[in-house]
């Protein structure tokens, strides 16, 4: 099976756990590896980190120009216009990443994903319906295009979710997060919601918020 491109960093034991990390619009896997010494996990978390690339495609609302993307975006506002079978094909993608992570020798409940804006989305859709428990999942300046759709899996019905958004954020207005996070309660899920004063970006303190995440999760 061919799989999506991606860069990994392997801790120094065997990699017990692993997370899946989706970047946003525009940008590559090699956006958030400069984040992974920062988080300063614990000796013991034997964490693979692995940062998948998006296919570069036309983007409608950037003038039809080719560039890493996970769907192509149709129209801007509250109610985000997208092509959704794209997006279903990019959870699909993710979902064969955790197979493969599976086939190394990793537990699915060991397996987090985290995706920012565009990579969140599509990870909403990729780990709700996923068959086997996952770890837990990192919603990060994003939103939930498919919630109208979604058929949650039994075995994720109580993932462990946590949502991060910047209160100023002029690309995904944190009210878009605001409704994913009702949509998840509507569903059943207890998800965490933190904001920061920051625009569509990673600050500080959510760094430190992240590794908390994962070292309780992961523990």
């Amino acid at each position: 099976m061919s799989h999506l491109p991606c860069i990994e960093i392997e801790p120094r034991q065997q990699a017990d756990a692993a997370v899946i990390w989706l970047h946003g619009l525009g940008a590559d896997g090699h956006d958030f590896e400069p984040i992974v010494p920062e988080l300063h996990l614990p000796a013991g978390y034997n964490v693979r980190f692995i940062f998948p690339n998006a296919p570069s495609i036309p983007v409608t609302i950037n003038g039809g120009i080719v560039m890493p993307a996970w769907y192509d975006i149709l129209g801007l506002g509250s109610e985000r216009s997208l092509n959704e079978d794209q997006l279903l094909d990019s959870a699909r993608k993710v979902q064969d990443l955790i197979d493969r992570e599976i086939e190394r020798g990793i537990d699915s409940r060991r397996i987090v994903l985290a995706g920012f804006s565009q990579g969140g989305a599509v990870n909403y859709q990729a780990g709700l319906t996923y068959p086997k428990p996952l770890a837990g999942m990192l919603a990060l300046s994003t939103y939930f295009p498919t919630s109208h759709r979604v058929q949650v899996a039994p075995a994720n019905e109580s993932l462990p979710i946590e949502v991060y958004h910047g209160s100023y954020d002029p690309m995904v207005p944190e009210l878009m997060a605001n409704a994913a996070v009702e949509k998840l309660r509507d569903l059943g899920f207890q998800p965490g919601y933190k904001s920061y004063p920051m625009e569509h970006a990673v600050c500080a303190e959510e760094v430190r918020d992240i590794s908390q995440f994962l070292q309780r999760i992961l523990a």
